[in-house]
């Protein structure tokens, strides 16, 4: 178990999609889906720093293995969430002495535009930072965050869930057993938008909501289940990354992989493991190639913290 974080940082753990079903299309063309979101190990950091002189504004600075190129302006989902957050607490009646301008330090951990929803993870810590550093505990977080995006609601949450709607309905989800995870990405940015376009080109059907238990006992019996789902996007994406589908191969190759597939619109893949030990040298196996690839437990419990 994981020691408790101190309250200057925040963990933006890797959010993963076990499958994604494109059941409709809604009025203002945007997808609906349904989907199990767990999170990995694996997370970028977000760090409160010292505060500013009064009306600096929030600043934010960035490194880590993925944070070469990435905007630190107003327009980054950090920054968006605080000034979302920011402007929820004056209308409850915060005055600008309690809510002073701090320095935000993020580290970015996880690849860019890879499927696994770092930019979401990231503003729903912000929120989470941010709302204590405030002391905006009588504010409902979960509003602001669905203006945000479609994936931080449940980046928020940080929790196993099931996703509906274009994602920001949350509801109730299997318990899951203790199982290992690798996470996989070839090194490519794919951008979402290019996925559904190719998805949709492809005149693939709509598919039902997937039938789940209410629990599942091992990570055997939780592979057995996913087999029967799929995510739906995997293809698209395969279509214009072909290099995707040697990855999810690659994976399942691996000595004790139960399961492997693409999560959300790629290119990361996720592949399930029985013990921590055969994803630690699965994950090994394949930084072989060039990769990046990580491996730990699917977070539960107390391990979100």
């Amino acid at each position: 178990m994981r020691l408790p974080m101190p309250t200057d940082r925040s963990l933006a753990h890797a959010k993963i999609n076990l499958f994604l079903h494109v059941t409709g299309r809604r009025p203002d063309n945007y997808h609906e889906l349904d989907s199990l979101a767990v999170f990995a190990e694996t997370a970028d950091i977000l760090t409160l720093k010292e505060p500013l002189e009064t009306g600096e504004g929030l600043s934010l600075t960035i490194d880590g293995p993925f944070g070469a190129g990435l905007d630190a302006g107003p327009e980054n989902l950090v920054l968006r969430a605080a000034a979302a957050l920011r402007a929820a607490a004056r209308q409850a009646g915060h005055t600008a002495s309690d809510l002073p301008d701090y320095a935000l330090h993020l580290t970015k951990n996880l690849p860019v535009a890879s499927g696994i929803g770092g930019g979401s993870a990231d503003a729903a810590a912000a929120l989470r930072l941010l709302a204590t550093a405030w002391a905006c505990h009588e504010i409902d977080l979960a509003p602001i965050a669905a203006t945000l995006g479609a994936d931080v609601p449940v980046c928020l949450a940080q929790s196993t869930q099931r996703m509906q709607g274009i994602g920001e309905i949350l509801v109730h989800a299997p318990a899951l057993p203790r199982c290992a995870m690798v996470l996989v990405n070839p090194g490519i940015a794919v951008p979402t938008p290019a996925v559904f376009k190719a998805w949709k080109e492809s005149e693939a059907e709509f598919r039902a909501p997937a039938v789940l238990p209410e629990q599942w006992d091992t990570p055997h019996a939780m592979a057995e289940v996913l087999r029967s789902t799929s995510n739906d996007l995997q293809r698209a994406a395969v279509t214009l990354f072909p290099v995707i589908a040697e990855v999810i191969e690659r994976l399942d190759n691996t000595d004790g992989c139960l399961f492997a597939r693409m999560s959300g619109s790629g290119a990361t893949c996720f592949g399930l493991y029985a013990e921590l030990e055969q994803a630690q040298r699965g994950a090994s196996a394949l930084r072989a190639h060039g990769w990046w690839a990580e491996a730990g437990w699917i977070q539960t419990g107390d391990d979100r913290l």
